[in-house]
Order: structure tokens, then sequence, then C-alpha cells
């Protein structure tokens, strides 16, 4: 699947890839009402990935099913819709506005980890409690499965978990993206126009925080279905995150230098099961074994 945020509202990557042939496109996080965002600059890239501070800027859900939705439905892809907002109830209204929606979007994500919103920095990503009274709201609105999107930047990661998972989260997806921040030197000036609140790290850096991610809350949390995301650029990266017990994967950050780059994860990640005599790539779910196993 294409990782939300970096693919889009629409149909922006059909000119390079069938996206129909694809698990899902998720499309960019849509809050109820359109959204500005944060003011530029808004990308800077780093030595192993980039840094963002879009801060979210969206349409709004209303206006993404008029105007964003019909292309990308006319590709043939599967859509995952996803929603974010700074309180429960900005959550559910977003979530009853997809009430309804075409049979093209195929499940909800609920964003509750972006750095670039006060409210994945600080409240449901870090708390149990609030991530279950989110979820049961966007549970309440929907007529479709919900996946909850959750952050690393936690030491609560399993319980947060868990909690989306009892408030009737179908799934999560592991993992947002890492705080950080960029400074030039010489200028002496934050790089991203968001300042002292920083952006969100991504890319081939943050991958190894993925397969922890997903793996701690897997070898918890058996029997809950995993998205993993996290600097995903190739087969063997793909590979890891369904060993450590991702049942599905994101590619994001590797399509902004490469547009393909989905297929060719896709692709290799096939050979890779290929290799390994499986049937299907269910059979190698959480199948990691010890240094020591033979």
């Amino acid at each position: 699947m294409t990782a939300s945020g970096t693919a889009g509202h629409g149909a922006e990557l059909a000119p390079y890839l069938d996206l129909g042939a694809l698990g899902a496109v998720v499309v960019k996080s849509l809050h109820a009402e359109p959204w500005p965002g944060n003011p530029p600059l808004r990308v800077h890239e780093t030595p192993a990935g980039m840094i963002n501070s879009v801060g979210l800027q969206g349409p709004g859900v209303a206006a993404w099913l008029v105007d964003d939705l019909p292309a990308l439905a006319a590709t043939g892809a599967r859509v995952v819709a996803s929603v974010w907002g700074r309180s429960v109830a900005e959550y559910e209204k977003a979530a009853a506005l997809l009430a309804g929606a075409p049979d093209a979007v195929v499940a909800v994500e609920a964003n509750l980890s972006c750095p670039n919103s006060e409210a994945g920095r600080q409240l449901f990503a870090h708390s149990a409690a609030d991530t279950r009274d989110a979820i049961a709201a966007v549970v309440g609105a929907l007529d479709r499965p919900l996946w909850a999107k959750l952050s690393p930047n936690t030491s609560e990661l399993v319980a947060v978990a868990a909690a989306a998972r009892d408030a009737g989260a179908e799934a999560v997806t592991l993992v947002n993206t890492v705080l950080g921040m960029a400074i030039d030197p010489e200028t002496r000036r934050f790089r991203l126009g968001a300042g002292g609140r920083g952006g969100g790290l991504s890319g081939p850096a943050i991958h190894p925080v993925a397969v922890r991610a997903v793996f701690d809350v897997h070898q918890a949390l058996p029997d809950l279905p995993i998205v993993g995301v996290g600097g995903v650029a190739s087969g063997a990266d793909a590979a890891e995150l369904v060993l450590a017990g991702a049942s599905a994967v994101q590619v994001g950050t590797a399509t902004f230098a490469h547009p393909r780059a989905l297929a060719r994860v896709r692709d290799e990640l096939a050979a890779w099961a290929a290799r390994q005599g499986v049937a299907a790539l269910s059979e190698l779910v959480g199948a990691v074994a010890a240094p020591w196993d033979h």
C-alpha cells in the first residue's frame, strides 16, 4: 500500500504504476474541514530520509469525496481514507462524513500520531485512554473497517495498540514518523517553517524503529493485524516487517525519489516469498527466528 501523506489525496501516482494492482492506496489524512497546514518550508532532506512539517494540509472530507475520490476510484484502486482531528469530537465528525462513501473506500485509517499536530504529539500518541475514546467514536460513526495509525514516540505503544483494538480497531498501522528537528548552522535558524515544533522524520533512518515496534506489538497482541510502515524502500525491507509481525506493508518516503517504488517493492517481496517456498505471505508473518535457531 501507499503510506498516508506520501501519495497525495487522489490518483497522483497513476501515471507511474497501476494503482489497482496495489493492496490499497492510503490517501493523505483529512480533517472534517479544510485545513491550511503549516507555513513553508515544509520538507528538508536528511542524510537517511527526510523531515517534514506539512501540517496535514487538506481539502476536508466533503470536498475530497467530490473532487478527488472519483478519479482515484476510476483507476480500480482500493482506497483507504485517513482522518485526523484535534479532539475526539473532530475525529468523530470526520468519520461521520465518510459514512456512506463509495464502496471503493474499503477502510478508514485514523491518524492518531502525526508529529505535525498538537494532538498527535501530546494526546493520542501516548495515552491509551484517549486512544480508546477516539477509536470508539470513529467506529461508532463508520460503516466500514477502521485501522489506528500509531506513533513510535511513546514507551506505551503496546498499551496504546491494545486500547485501539479493544475500542474496535480491526488493525493498527505501525509506525508514523519519528519526532525530529533540523537547524541550519550557518543561519542559526530552523530549517522548517514550523520552527521549534520540529517535524516528522521518515525514510531509511526510522526503519529499525518500525521493525522493533511491529515486533513488540505482535509479540504482545498476536491476534491483532498490523500494517507495517517506516523506511521501506525494497522487498527486503518489507520482508523484515513481515517477519516481525506485519500482515501488510506500506511504502511512503521512497516514492518521493522513485514514484514506481511501490511496484518494485511489491515485486521484490513476491520474489522473496517464492524463494522461501511459501504459498502465501501470511505463512511468514511473525516468523522471525532467533540467531541460534537452525
